[in-house]
């Protein structure tokens, strides 16, 4: 089993202001798998994800990745861990307006003793002719394409994306899954998406529904469509 959490719990704040995020979260997923995380706001969905990256520390649980635990990682170790094994997509693309395409993606592979092929990555997410544009040239969509070329660039074993078509017409996000899709299939890559779109879930090969902190259900979908074929 590739990612494992065992009876996560996650809180905010204390006395009147206590909120507990995450109450006893556990599952499993499979290497390879694009698993869909669903919710509505405020479930708790961002934070699972954030504990997976290492940016959120736990109140309690465990989370392995691989094989090794890393909920209890020194600061140090947990850098290694989100250098060396994770690409992050978030909803907002968070490029370096100063850069090009190509710089704000080639940022990434610095951080990568075995990088993959820029010329693959921009070629796979047609980015070859906007490749020298700043992202105040680039349309939303390609913003999008540029963040995940800029996650994947390190080759990471592991992908996460919190709510990647968030901020993007249905058209321009259909096109984005069928880039993660794709992906998936070249690169062997594990994808966890956190999403609010309850369309997505029908290309997971696995879906964890989250209400309220706790799991509500999860499953292995079993008739999944391609991305090319979702409709919302």
């Amino acid at each position: 089993m590739y990612v494992e959490i065992s009876n996560v719990t996650k809180s905010y704040g204390e006395g009147g202001s206590y909120c507990k995020v995450l109450n006893g979260i556990s599952t499993l997923i499979d290497r390879g798998q694009i698993c869909v995380i669903l919710g509505p706001s405020g479930s708790g969905k961002s934070t699972l994800l954030n504990a997976i990256g290492g940016l959120d520390t736990v109140d309690s649980g465990q989370i392995h990745i691989d094989g090794k635990e890393i909920t209890s990682l020194k600061p140090e170790r947990l850098s290694d861990y989100r250098r060396d094994t994770l690409g992050f997509v978030f909803q907002f693309y968070n490029l370096i307006p100063n850069l090009t395409a190509e710089e704000n993606i080639q940022v990434c592979g610095y951080l990568s003793k075995v990088p993959l092929s820029m010329q693959e990555l921009l070629d796979i997410l047609g980015l070859t002719e906007h490749r020298n544009k700043f992202p105040s040239q680039l349309s939303g969509g390609q913003q999008q394409r540029c963040a995940i070329a800029r996650a994947l660039i390190k080759n990471p074993k592991l992908l996460l994306c919190d709510e990647p078509t968030g901020a993007l017409d249905s058209k321009t996000a259909k096109e984005i899954l069928i880039l993660l899709e794709k992906i998936n299939q070249i690169y062997g890559t594990t994808i966890l998406m956190v999403t609010h779109n309850a369309a997505i879930r029908s290309m997971a090969h696995k879906v964890i529904q989250i209400r309220d902190g706790q799991i509500s259900g999860e499953y292995e979908n079993d008739s999944r469509i391609p991305a090319s074929g979702l409709t919302w």
